[in-house]
């Protein structure tokens, strides 16, 4: 029964205006020193796959997300939920898996490897280096700024670097501190001492596949940045 409801819900979301993940927020960041790492390191990782895993989820057709939330239940149970057969269900239960894993590739978890990858980044942004900034990047590279309204997202090497003189203005002006953000390398900028962004990185074979920025002021200020700040 609940996977029924589960089913007429996101079929009916397009009647229903709903605003995918994407056009919403960026999720508060947790962040901590490099230099004395917070014990939630781990569970910061798990929440960050958390994240990329709802994003990812948007992707799928409402018959594949459910057989892919159900994939251990018998497939001869799942076939009347999604009005399919069972081996229909077991394929689109397949088909949502490889869909799953091939989206969202794992960070490297070695932190000094992202660190030098961020810092070659940062170099790049403040010489305006267009040429270095797309080698750096991901032909896929997300780009997610969230400055209070609604989230901005640039898809793709070329358009992301397309923001050089956007990264070079901040990198210029802007004092960058490194932190743990999210459990992986990142960044967190002042201006004239007050918190004016926070950039997370998502690292993968020494280019970059996702960056965040959160410079929404009101968020900022209401988070704890002692542990970078001082």
């Amino acid at each position: 029964m609940v996977g029924r409801v589960c089913l007429d819900m996101l079929r009916s979301r397009k009647s229903r205006h709903e605003e995918p993940l994407e056009a919403d927020h960026l999720p508060d960041p947790v962040i901590s020193s490099e230099a004395t790492p917070a014990p939630e390191h781990e569970a910061l990782l798990a929440d960050s796959v958390g994240l990329a895993l709802l994003v990812v989820l948007e992707s799928l057709s409402p018959a594949e997300r459910l057989a892919f939330v159900l994939h251990e239940m018998p497939y001869d149970q799942i076939a009347p939920i999604v009005d399919r057969t069972p081996q229909t269900a077991k394929k689109l239960a397949s088909q949502a898996r490889r869909r799953v894993k091939g989206a969202t590739p794992g960070a490297d978890p070695d932190l000094p490897r992202q660190r030098r990858v961020v810092d070659a980044f940062l170099l790049a942004a403040r010489g305006g280096d267009f040429g270095e900034l797309l080698r750096m990047l991901d032909p896929d590279v997300v780009l997610r700024a969230d400055a209070g309204e609604a989230m901005r997202v640039i898809r793709g090497a070329t358009s992301v670097a397309g923001q050089a003189e956007t990264f070079q203005r901040m990198a210029t002006v802007c004092t960058s501190r490194p932190a743990i953000v999210n459990g992986g390398a990142g960044l967190v900028d002042t201006l004239d001492g007050d918190p004016f962004s926070i950039m997370s990185f998502t690292v993968v074979g020494d280019r970059i596949t996702a960056i965040d920025i959160l410079s929404d002021r009101d968020r900022l200020g209401r988070l704890d940045l002692t542990a970078v700040l001082g």
